[in-house]
């Protein structure tokens, strides 16, 4: 095994928005060219394929997304959930809360200090709204896909879980990321990617990164935010995170130490005692005084 094929390569593209008048073939096939050159292990589409959810729309991205690597991991945006659209999602794409696993080599094992990856996918729209959820219904679920627990694992969600900036007044975190977050930290999970917004942006949350991206093929952009795609390489000490743009950029934006993950994560500690008091996590066993 190269050097070269060690790194995880992500590849994370959202809102391409087929449908939509400002949608770009050019952009589109331009990133199915770089993506395939990419080599990546896992494409992942983090929602609004469409502009308002139409059969002929889903059509349309999927003659594109056809193109892209396989495996994939795709959910569904608000525009995806317009006029009844996550029907046709389903026919296209499969399952609107999906699973998706990777074991790595004994070799790449070693080099990644990782069993394998976990990537689970969660629909966080809601029928012709903007804003979102994911559901305390679903909250178990999701722990019980998380069930590797050397594995680098990803969270895949339409809407961001914190503000993005450059995005005017805060109305479409989903409703219940507070109790996401938490849920996610238990699990300590490694990677969260999200869309929505058509600004790439990326925090730090609790030695978790979170990665917002752009819309990739349409100019419905703000300020002088061109439209761009992310690429993520994870190694056995960091991730990087890499921005393409349709001039042929490709330019370094991140580099998130997973040493420093690992000392926030131990300087950032809820006691069991302070958990158990203020009821915040149901699976926390009662202290008995």
């Amino acid at each position: 095994m190269s050097l070269s094929s060690i790194p995880v390569r992500i590849a994370q593209i959202s809102d391409i928005h087929c449908g939509e008048p400002t949608f770009n073939e050019g952009m589109m096939a331009s990133i199915i060219e770089r993506v395939n050159r990419m080599e990546p292990d896992l494409v992942v589409i983090a929602g609004d394929l469409t502009a308002a959810g139409y059969e002929w729309e889903f059509e349309e991205a999927k003659r594109w997304l056809d193109q892209l690597p396989r495996p994939q991991v795709v959910v569904p945006g608000n525009h995806d959930s317009r006029n009844v659209g996550y029907i046709h999602f389903e026919h296209h794409f499969g399952e609107r809360f999906s699973k998706h696993r990777q074991v790595f080599d004994g070799e790449r094992a070693e080099r990644l200090r990782a069993t394998g990856i976990t990537a689970v996918a969660v629909d966080s729209s809601e029928p012709d709204l903007n804003d979102g959820r994911v559901g305390r219904e679903h909250y178990g679920w999701i722990k019980e896909q998380f069930d590797e627990p050397h594995d680098l694992k990803i969270f895949v969600i339409h809407h961001h879980l914190v503000p993005i900036p450059g995005t005017g007044r805060e109305r479409n975190i989903i409703t219940d990321a507070g109790d996401v977050l938490a849920e996610l930290t238990q699990l300590d999970i490694d990677v969260v990617l999200s869309g929505h917004k058509h600004v790439p942006y990326f925090w730090g949350v609790n030695g978790i990164l979170i990665c917002n991206s752009s819309t990739a093929s349409t100019r419905r952009v703000r300020g002088r935010t061109p439209p761009s795609w992310n690429e993520l390489q994870i190694d056995a000490s960091t991730i990087k995170t890499y921005t393409h743009y349709p001039d042929g950029r490709r330019e370094l934006s991140l580099i998130f130490s997973l040493k420093t993950r690992e000392m926030t994560r131990e300087a950032f500690y809820l006691t069991d005692n302070f958990l158990t008091s203020n009821r915040l996590l149901l699976d926390k066993k009662e202290v008995v005084g």
